[in-house]
């Protein structure tokens, strides 16, 4: 790190044609909470980034009740970084903190479970490629990836007001 005010001087060239401008999404936590898209009667999803051209989403999960969230393989990897509360994988000794963080291969299958006595969950998920969903022995019962996320938040933008095109704000 400078010291030197002199070299206090922002990038004067070009930046390279076609990029797309950087996206800034303030007060994620706290904000509308129209923004706060229900998955199930106990879990939301607020989208932060959603990216077409790499196939990947990141959102936050909010899950206020415990119990099992959901069984799934992955055909890319996730990153998670625990926000607050607990959660884990029946499939594995390990449990997830607030300020933990995750990383979850391709491949991996797991059953999500926030834990009794944990009134509330949020974690920070960058997920690429899809999810699976399974049944326990590992049949297909569906799956999830950028695209049928983006349909989900067009349909809830457009139900609270907030107009389908809304969704465009977390799109690159």
């Amino acid at each position: 790190m400078r010291d030197d005010a002199s070299e206090l001087i922002p990038f004067q060239g070009q930046q390279p044609w076609g990029m797309k401008p950087d996206m800034v999404l303030n007060d994620i936590m706290t904000g509308d909470p129209r923004l706060w898209v229900p998955l199930s009667e106990h879990s939301w999803s607020r989208p932060l980034h959603l990216n077409v051209t790499a196939g990947f989403y990141v959102h936050i999960l909010k899950v206020t009740k415990a119990g099992l969230i959901q069984r799934h393989r992955h055909s890319g990897a996730v990153h998670a970084y625990t926000l607050k509360g607990r959660w884990h994988y029946l499939e594995h000794d390990w449990v997830a903190e607030a300020g933990g963080y995750v990383f979850e291969p391709p491949g991996e299958t797991h059953t999500l479970v926030v834990p009794e006595g944990c009134d509330e969950m949020m974690t920070l998920f960058f997920v690429h490629g899809s999810l699976m969903f399974v049944d326990p022995k590992g049949q297909t019962t569906g799956y999830d990836d950028v695209f049928t996320r983006i349909d989900k938040y067009r349909a809830h933008f457009e139900a609270v007001g907030l107009g389908g095109d809304h969704v465009k704000h977390f799109m690159r």
